[in-house]
């Protein structure tokens, strides 16, 4: 049996038979976002839906080089693709183009590209060189430094464009070093540092700052108690304690500072934090105006839906980036509850394959490869789902295969058959 032959064989066909469902779910309810009465085609280039059509077209031919590119090339060249991406990203805030208040493109005559978006690929590909490397300790303090300027070097330059969301993403990273034996720890830590954040939002600093030094020490010499010698203990809590209040102070500078305006306004409105009723009210009908939209919308779609291009909402533009970010509310709408189950069922489906392949490869590059697509893809998946029902606030994450978009696209093809390929070449046999 020739080589090629074999390597057809082992290839996923549910995954990819999975990518090509959503990409075509997802084409179709573009075009029912974004069709006109002066639409003339499915390849109107005037028209979004029509531009992602070509998206798709270039989408099957990134495809096929993935799948004829030898495997080994992945890990060989990881450590040059990643500097690629750095760099891609540092350039496009000194070159880039400005949409929305973010310098996040680069723009070739009519024709934009946003690097942000091939750089998961390429960090993934670093940190799984990283973490397979022989001589990679993850409970060594230095190769978690290591490993930690890995994932967070690429969302600080995303950071200056800015793009919080797109920035976001870099947090899946640390599920996945969490699985290869990073001290649980560091998760806690992360949990600890958000809940101090929102709450010092919420509550201020002093109150903020009196409840920390009351929970941080009652847990320290409650569950540190017989692990820990008294010295130790009383160490660890003066150095946990002077951490957590240099945060609580920092908060108020990260949140007027680094923060944009309207990554302040939604969690003024998220938290509550506006006293004043009136003003208040004005920011839930500006600023809550797209989820408020969406959560009409995609409720309005029953259990059966309206039917495909008869959603009144969509139809009459009520929801702000319906072709994108709030792509979902079309598939509620039109498709009702049971369009929804099915696309939701689709992504859990290709999540769950990902890890259930990742968990068989023996190659350690193979396997953190895998576990880190799975997890960007839950994490891109979870957040705009929870973004369109309410759950979350609006962040400006797309649906994976989904949303408009040619970046994004080739994006997460790139991300998806990287993978495809290095499971069908079964690495771990070699």
């Amino acid at each position: 049996m020739s080589r090629e032959v074999k390597f057809i064989k082992k290839i996923d066909w549910l995954s990819i038979l999975i990518y090509f469902l959503l990409v075509g779910i997802g084409w179709i309810n573009i075009y029912s976002a974004s069709v006109t009465d002066a639409s003339t085609g499915f390849l109107d280039m005037n028209e979004l839906y029509g531009k992602q059509l070509v998206f798709i077209i270039t989408s099957v031919i990134l495809i096929i080089l993935i799948l004829s590119i030898e495997a080994k090339f992945y890990e060989r060249f990881s450590s040059i693709i990643y500097i690629a991406g750095l760099l891609s990203l540092l350039g496009v805030v000194i070159f880039g183009k400005n949409i929305n208040g973010a310098t996040s493109w680069y723009a070739i005559g009519s024709f934009t590209l946003q690097p942000s978006e091939f750089a998961k690929a390429a960090t993934v590909l670093a940190l799984a060189k990283f973490l397979s490397d022989i001589q990679t300790n993850i409970n060594n303090f230095k190769h978690q430094l290591i490993a930690f300027a890995i994932i967070l070097t690429p969302p600080v330059l995303i950071m200056l464009q800015p793009d919080a969301g797109s920035a976001m993403v870099y947090m899946a990273f640390f599920f996945v070093m969490y699985r290869e034996g990073l001290p649980a720890i560091y998760l806690w830590i992360g949990l600890t540092l958000v809940l101090l954040f929102i709450i010092t939002l919420k509550l201020g600093l002093i109150i903020t700052i009196i409840l920390s030094l009351v929970i941080g020490l009652a847990c320290i010499f409650i569950f540190f108690r017989k692990q820990l010698k008294r010295q130790r203990r009383t160490s660890l809590a003066i150095t946990s304690l002077i951490a957590a209040i240099s945060f609580i102070l920092a908060v108020n500078y990260i949140f007027y500072n680094v923060f944009q305006q309207h990554h302040r306004d939604r969690f003024t409105l998220v938290l509550g934090l506006e006293k004043d009723p009136v003003k208040l009210e004005k920011m839930r009908k500006t600023f809550g105006f797209n989820t408020n939209q969406s959560e009409i919308a995609i409720g309005s779609g029953g259990f059966k839906g309206k039917g495909w291009l008869k959603g009144t909402r969509t139809r009459g533009d009520f929801v702000p980036e319906q072709d994108t970010d709030y792509i979902f509310t079309t598939v509620g709408e039109e498709w009702g509850f049971i369009g929804s189950f099915v696309v939701i069922f689709l992504f859990v489906t290709l999540l769950l394959r990902i890890l259930s392949r990742a968990e068989q490869q023996k190659n350690k590059f193979s396997r953190v490869y895998g576990y880190s697509v799975a997890a960007i893809l839950f994490f891109h998946f979870a957040i705009n789902i929870g973004m369109v029902i309410g759950l979350f606030p609006t962040v400006g994450i797309p649906l994976p295969f989904f949303s408009y978009g040619g970046s994004g696209l080739w994006g997460f093809t790139i991300l998806l058959f990287i993978f495809i390929k290095l499971d069908a070449n079964r690495i771990n046999e070699w």
